[in-house]
């Protein structure tokens, strides 16, 4: 077992380097961070003993005995990455770069059992497992999005207009019944804000992600980092106050949310309404994308709906990206219209200068992959590294094995 002096100050620092992939020898490792060529071989040594640095097996000889070179091992654990959202779910197990190995998706309703959903949650795990032949004591963490309010804090959903049944319902420690690792649960529009980011290069450092199907919500990402506010609710932009929406009653028990006029639901009620013959918002989009004016203007409807909550956003953030995802997101530019109708036509000149509005890059693949990367940084901390090292935290052995430089 590695001391905690071992470890040390320095180590996380040298960790957090090597996470690009390059294989690098001690003396390059010396030169980068300006560390004693002896501070560095403790704390490689203190990672290798972790699993999480690794010899590279063809080091290239420039004459005589050749250089070792050393580079992060991306297998040494795994994650579980789970996007639990209002009629889906998706399940995916991922190394520590976020590569997925297994994944599968399932539809159904979340409903207001929030045992049997997790329970399922921890069944289809184990089965990916199987799939790929790890084990479960290879798992270092649990990444989940839900739909809805989350405190952070604790996990637990707070008030969740979609499944009222989860409200205070201790999802890490269900988990944990099974998998005796970190469960890190957020509401499910940050999970896929983090997703987002990971998809655009460079990162951008002020954006805001929206999702709008079922509900609507947004990831707030200023400074580089993920608000989540006082209390977890920052961004719940779906039951904000909209003109068009005065005295339309909306799940949450107040009138006049954005939700209630161009969520998915509203607007498929809308349509019916008006005359089409639609059951679901996937209905809609279909008949728009057939080129049915009353369809398209409902969509492009909800679009400038939408665009007046972003208006604010805009004038209160000033980011340089607005992403807009889920399931109405597959509407397009008929949805995009409504929404930069709105904003650029409201908001200050020098607020959307350099504002992109766009469909997310990352698509559907937006929730599992923030789930991931949310569990990643979590177990990769420094003070979660320090709790495996020194033994206050029980761990299996992390793996080992020689890898090639790519």
């Amino acid at each position: 077992m590695i001391t905690k002096s071992a470890l040390g100050f320095g180590a996380y620092e040298l960790f957090q380097l090597m996470r690009d992939g390059t294989p690098r020898t001690r003396a390059e490792l010396a030169s980068l961070t300006g560390m004693a060529r002896s501070t560095i071989g403790l704390r490689i040594d203190a990672l290798r003993d972790l699993g999480l640095l690794i010899p590279v097996s063809d080091a290239a000889s420039t004459g005589g005995r050749p250089s070792a070179r050393i580079a992060f091992n991306p297998s040494a654990r795994l994650v579980v990455a789970a996007d639990i959202g209002a009629t889906h779910t998706t399940i995916a197990i991922t190394d520590l770069v976020g590569s997925t190995l297994a994944k599968v998706h399932k539809e159904g309703q979340i409903g207001n059992d929030p045992r049997r959903v997790l329970e399922e949650l921890v069944e289809t795990t184990k089965e990916l497992l199987k799939q790929i032949g790890r084990l479960q004591s290879e798992l270092i963490a649990v990444g989940i999005g839900l739909p809805g309010p989350v405190e952070h804090r604790s996990g637990r959903p707070s008030k969740p207009p979609l499944m009222p049944g989860w409200d205070g319902y201790d999802v890490p420690g269900t988990i944990q019944e099974h998998f005796p690792v970190p469960v890190l649960v957020d509401n499910d529009v940050n999970v896929m804000a983090l997703g987002e980011r990971a998809t655009r290069t460079p990162e951008p450092e002020n954006m805001v992600f929206v999702k709008v199907a079922t509900g609507i919500g947004s990831g707030i990402i200023s400074g580089g980092r993920l608000q989540r506010g006082e209390d977890g609710t920052a961004g719940d932009i779906g039951h904000i106050a909209v003109a068009r929406g005065a005295g339309i009653a909306c799940r949450c028990g107040n009138t006049g949310c954005l939700e209630a006029i161009a969520g998915g639901p509203a607007i498929a009620a809308e349509m019916r309404r008006a005359g089409l013959d639609v059951e679901t918002i996937a209905d809609v989009i279909a008949l728009a994308r057939d080129g049915d004016l009353t369809a398209i203007q409902g969509i492009r409807q909800a679009g400038r709906d939408v665009g007046q909550v972003l208006n604010t956003i805009v004038s209160v953030m000033n980011p340089s990206l607005i992403s807009i995802g889920g399931s109405l997101s597959q509407a397009g530019e008929h949805l995009m219209a409504g929404i930069r109708e709105v904003v650029y036509a409201r908001s200050m000149p020098l607020a959307t200068q350099h504002l992109t509005i766009e469909l997310s890059h990352s698509g559907t693949e937006a929730g599992v992959a923030g789930a991931s990367i949310l569990a990643i940084e979590h177990a990769l901390s420094p003070e979660r590294l320090e709790a495996i090292s020194d033994g206050t935290e029980e761990a299996a052995p992390l793996r080992n094995q020689s890898v090639a430089a790519g």
